[in-house]
């Protein structure tokens, strides 16, 4: 059976680690420092045979060298040539298998231009979404438009409810607070709030969501909502969900 495991990086990054009870070869996720990953590594007595990079920024990327000099992993990310050590490129619909699982490669552009995700069927579902997805929010736009992240979303939203969202940061109270401001009238976000409070209290991961909770909590896949639109529409334009998305996005890099 496959399990995730959450590998705590930086102040706020989380590197998710697969693993199979069958074997002690595991795969990481977006390895922005080695340091946390070679230590569970050596603690639990694990091999490193695989990483996926979702996008090129250095807290996701950092660790490579390290751990390729230490392990000699398969490392599969999208085709960028920016991001030294990647030895198998991937992109939009390709598939690939990863710790017995089929997995997925869909282009989400918008955070980055060379943004992926990588989402595996099964009992329950998992997405790996970097810093497209997050829980009650979204990635700033480094480098896309604000169409391009709105398409993005979009395309994730169409994957199963209840999917497990593996987003790389835990973001999601501060995320949450701007959903209060987006979103006053869901009382789901109410509810987010004091559940992900008590998880922080008591230094647990407000990860995984589930894209179920997400279109429930998250104003950024809510641009059709309402109250999201009357909320935004003191910020910017709302004629369309296009253009929600935008004012939503360019409220919250301020906010």
């Amino acid at each position: 059976m496959l399990s995730v495991t959450p590998i705590p990086a930086f102040s706020d990054n989380y590197i998710w680690l697969l693993r199979q009870d069958s074997t002690p070869e595991v795969c990481v996720v977006d390895p922005g420092d080695a340091a946390p990953v070679i230590d569970l590594l050596e603690r639990e007595r694990r091999t490193l045979s695989t990483v996926l990079i979702t996008h090129h920024h250095h807290d996701h990327t950092g660790g490579l060298p390290e751990l390729i000099e230490r392990y000699s992993p398969r490392v599969i990310g999208p085709d960028n040539p920016s991001i030294a050590g990647i030895d198998e490129t991937v992109g939009d619909g390709d598939e690939i298998r990863v710790m017995g699982r089929l997995l997925e490669v869909h282009a989400v552009p918008g955070h980055t231009l060379d943004h992926i995700a990588y989402f595996t069927a099964g009992i329950p579902p998992l997405l790996f979404c970097g810093d497209t997805l997050f829980s009650a929010g979204c990635g700033r736009l480094f480098e896309g438009t604000p169409d391009q992240m709105h398409a993005s979303l979009a395309r994730l939203a169409t994957l199963p409810d209840d999917t497990l969202v593996f987003a790389a940061h835990e973001y999601t109270l501060a995320n949450l607070n701007f959903a209060r401001a987006a979103d006053p009238e869901n009382p789901d976000v109410e509810q987010a709030v004091e559940e992900c409070r008590r998880a922080r209290e008591l230094d647990r991961p407000t990860l995984p969501s589930s894209l179920g909770r997400e279109k429930r909590i998250n104003p950024f896949l809510r641009c059709d909502a309402d109250s999201v639109r009357r909320a935004a529409s003191a910020h910017g334009d709302t004629d369309t969900s296009e253009a929600t998305f935008a004012t939503l996005r360019a409220w919250k890099d301020h906010f």
